[in-house]
């Protein structure tokens, strides 16, 4: 009989912080995160600050887009979209970048992700709420609430933090298991 032994998770010091600050606001109901909880809260935090840094690249590349196309005239009735089309194709390859980094690390235990298509993947999984979400959020902010172009953007990224998370972890930057099966596969 073998006896398993836990594996030891060597951790920065962000990491650290991040699980210590979670583990005293638990403090109260009598809980604490631990193995696969502590994992997945880490990834999440690292998926939000990715987000973060997306967010900005994102809203100013819309809003340049918008800029330079109102100083020079053009697109005058769809510069909304066009903003969040240029926007949305740069900020999800620097979302691809730093996610395959730092967020969704490879698991060497498993098959090997080929990297052109989880660039495909993400992109996909972006599209969903990138492109035909923001392009909702901003037809109905501008055209029916008469926002300030400049606000859906920013509110659509509020709402797509969440469901991109879980397309990206499932679905794009899933990798299969040695017995052929998916990460995907094994939620069923």
């Amino acid at each position: 009989m073998e006896i398993e032994t836990p594996e030891i998770i060597q951790r920065n010091w962000f990491e650290r912080f991040v699980l210590w600050c979670m583990n005293l606001l638990l403090l109260p109901f009598g809980k604490k995160l631990e193995g696969e909880a502590e994992e997945g809260f880490l990834q999440f935090v690292k998926f939000a600050l990715v987000g973060v840094t997306n967010t900005v690249i994102s809203y100013f590349i819309n809003a340049g887009t918008l800029f330079i196309l109102d100083k020079l005239g053009l697109f005058p009735n769809i510069d909304i979209y066009i903003g969040n089309t240029v926007a949305f194709i740069l900020s999800v390859l620097w979302a691809f970048m730093l996610s395959n980094k730092f967020v969704f690390k490879e698991d060497e235990t498993k098959e090997k992700r080929v990297w052109w298509k989880t660039l495909i993947k993400t992109y996909l999984a972006y599209a969903f709420t990138g492109l035909g979400l923001s392009n909702l959020i901003s037809y109905v902010g501008v055209n029916i609430f008469h926002l300030s172009k400049y606000i859906p953007p920013l509110i659509n990224l509020v709402v797509a933090v969440p469901i991109n998370f879980v397309l990206n972890k499932f679905w794009a930057y899933g990798q299969k298991k040695g017995n052929g099966d998916s990460d995907e596969d094994q939620l069923a």
